[in-house]
């Protein structure tokens, strides 16, 4: 692809990731109640949904949502119950001095994977990025397997550096607040949010 278009790709990605919505709320929350364990597989499912999208941006959205809209649909609804799950957990999560939710650790990656893909396909502002706005950036019908793999590289290296940028302010947070009533409120600030960002998922 076009070097300019890429350019213009990735300044609007950065853009629209780095502003709040239900994937950040997510990831800011599981990080609040249960640390940085975990992280890595639900940044990867965050991350394959907004391919997912971009897929459907550059093949078209009729093709894509007529064979796929069933699965989506499903992973949506599982994702956000799951979210629920862990949203409770962080909730009733005892306080600790030391360590804030550490049993929200034992949770499985792929759950996890789970959880953070269904937040992004249920996310009507990662729909609307790529599309409705991204359409009126670049010419995606000229956009052949080459270009998206090059989208692509770009969108999980975008990706990649804001999530870590929020999982980690929220980790140092996290860190400065180990009185029990301060994990207490951790827990349940976690909880609130993560019980949020899954009503979104489920109700868009």
């Amino acid at each position: 692809m076009d070097l300019t278009a890429l350019l213009i790709f990735a300044g609007a990605l950065l853009v629209a990731a780095a502003s709040p919505g239900p994937g950040i709320v997510a990831l800011v929350a599981r990080v609040i109640g249960g640390g940085l364990a975990g992280v890595a597989p639900f940044v990867a499912g965050l991350i394959l949904g907004d391919l997912l999208w971009l897929a459907a941006a550059v093949l078209g959205l009729a093709v894509v949502a007529h064979a796929f809209h069933e699965a989506f649909v499903a992973i949506k609804f599982v994702g956000a119950a799951y979210l629920l799950y862990l949203a409770y957990r962080m909730w009733t999560a005892p306080a600790q001095s030391t360590v804030i939710a550490e049993s929200s650790r034992r949770d499985r990656n792929s759950s996890l994977f789970l959880a953070g893909l269904s937040v992004t396909l249920g996310n009507p502002k990662v729909a609307g990025f790529y599309l409705a706005l991204l359409p009126n950036l670049i010419d995606l019908g000229h956009v052949d397997m080459l270009g998206y793999a090059e989208m692509a590289g770009i969108c999980i290296a975008v990706l990649t550096v804001v999530l870590s940028g929020y999982a980690l302010m929220a980790a140092r947070a996290r860190i400065f607040f180990r009185s029990p009533r301060a994990a207490r409120l951790f827990n349940r600030t976690g909880g609130t949010l993560m019980a949020g960002a899954a009503i979104a998922v489920a109700t868009k």
